[in-house]
């Protein structure tokens, strides 16, 4: 649902930018602004979840992205469209939260299977949101894409109400994965944490949208907003290491084998936001600039990469399952940076477009389900909920930076076309998209090797 919800909008961001009158730059955060309210929210839910189940704080935060996805159809400025995005956001807190429940429900064998079909469904929403996104905007306006959203949010909810049960964990589970690493406590919430936490990643993000400016003021205001960025995140870290019941365990986090994992989730995260907000721009823009599409045209070059998505997530999983996580991590990163470097190289047509996404959403997808399958396998069960919060946090921040990188090069990066008002990125734009992107996928090759030697022998299909 929340993958068919976000997949909507993607094609309508040009209409956004126009009928908002805003910049490339500030259009960029009706991703972000969605990112950071996930980031800040995630652990706490993660932690909540422990703390007081994890049925009942599914159901909240299902109704708080009910009230956010049903006020989106109805904002008529981008001030008012973030606001609605900062409590869309908060739903994405959900994810940890299934997978906790995926954990101990489902026999360690069937683990990555079980996890594979999760992200196949988050694939499934992206297909029938890009095609259904696309005709509604072509055909009904943008506030369409959100109040087709509110029956499903509403189905929901009397579904996970009705049908999920969360009991006793599976009986595989029984002695296994509560002495790989950490010991938090599952008593109380670190506020503290969380406030710092929130004004750290939301300083460093909007210190990206001032490079732009070029002038003076907007380098003194991008200095500052990053010093005050690095000062709350070191008291950040020195406020979890002495909380008794910290929101981000640094002993989980620092694990040989799961910092690693988590890094590679953050640029999975980094690389699927930075083509949310490239590809739209591109096809939609006038020619010579973009392709000169409307939104049937964008949603058919994403459509590969989602259908890739939707095939990848369960099988990935039963690659997982009989080849272990490192071998299927390793080649996802290969081929996620093959992916963006043909996408740097060859991005003038449609079709090239298309194939390039295909390969990247291939390997996307291995390097995502087999590093989440690492950080399960080796994260005991009573920090599961703090753990797969901050991996899942982590994966927000890198999708939080990826549009911000994006619209920085589109806003710097910009001309007109004769003959049609405003102005549209230009080549050089995308270039340096497309080439960040893969010098970023070198680094996650990387971390995949790294990952393979750290991997414990003792650990069940992880090698």
């Amino acid at each position: 649902m929340a993958m068919y919800a976000e997949t909507m909008l993607v094609p309508a961001i040009p209409d956004l930018i126009r009928d908002f009158h805003i910049s490339y730059s500030l259009s960029s955060w009706i991703l972000t602004t969605y990112l950071i309210a996930g980031a800040i929210m995630t652990p706490i839910a993660g932690k909540l979840s422990d703390i007081y189940g994890k049925k009942k704080m599914l159901l909240i935060i299902m109704a708080i992205y009910a009230v956010g996805v049903s006020a989106g159809g109805f904002v008529t400025n981008i001030y008012e469209m973030l606001a609605v995005r900062v409590l869309q956001g908060i739903g994405m807190s959900m994810f940890p939260i299934a997978f906790g429940i995926i954990r101990e429900q489902f026999p360690l064998s069937k683990l990555a299977i079980g996890q594979g079909i999760i992200s196949s469904m988050f694939a499934a929403g992206a297909v029938i949101g890009l095609v259904a996104g696309g005709h509604l905007i072509q055909h009904y306006g943008w506030q369409a894409t959100f109040f087709s959203i509110i029956p499903i949010v509403i189905s929901l909810l009397v579904v996970i109400q009705r049908f999920i049960h969360v009991g006793q964990p599976h009986p595989h589970w029984k002695g296994q994965g509560t002495q790989s690493v950490g010991n938090s406590s599952k008593n109380g919430l670190d506020i503290i944490g969380a406030v710092t936490l929130a004004v750290s990643v939301t300083a460093f993000l909007l210190a990206l949208t001032f490079v732009e400016n070029g002038d003076s003021v907007g380098s003194f205001t991008m200095f500052g907003l990053l010093v005050i960025g690095a000062v709350y995140l070191a008291l950040f870290v020195i406020v979890e290491r002495k909380a008794k019941s910290p929101l981000v365990d640094m002993k989980i986090l620092m694990h040989k084998t799961i910092l690693p994992s988590n890094l590679l989730i953050m640029i999975v995260g980094l690389s699927m936001f930075m083509v949310f907000q490239t590809i739209p721009v591109l096809v939609r823009s006038p020619l010579p600039l973009g392709f000169g599409g409307d939104p049937m045209s964008f949603a058919n070059v994403q459509l590969p990469f989602a259908l890739v998505l939707l095939i990848f997530g369960p099988t990935s999983g039963f690659i997982i399952s009989k080849l272990g996580s490192t071998k299927p991590i390793i080649a996802g990163s290969i081929i996620s940076t093959v992916g963006f470097a043909s996408l740097f190289m060859y991005h003038s047509t449609e079709l090239f477009v298309s194939v390039n996404l295909a390969i990247l959403s291939t390997g996307l997808s291995l390097t995502n389900v087999g590093a989440m399958n690492l950080i399960m396998l080796l994260t005991p069960k009573q920090n599961m909920g703090v753990s797969l919060g901050m991996s899942t946090l982590i994966r927000i921040i890198g999708a939080s930076i990826g549009p911000a990188m994006a619209g920085m090069y589109m806003q710097i990066n910009k001309t007109s076309v004769p003959g049609i008002a405003g102005t549209f990125p230009t080549p050089d734009s995308y270039n340096l998209i497309f080439l960040t992107a893969t010098i970023i996928s070198i680094v996650s090759i990387g971390l995949a090797i790294v990952l393979r030697k750290t991997i414990p022998k003792g650990v069940i299909h992880a090698s």
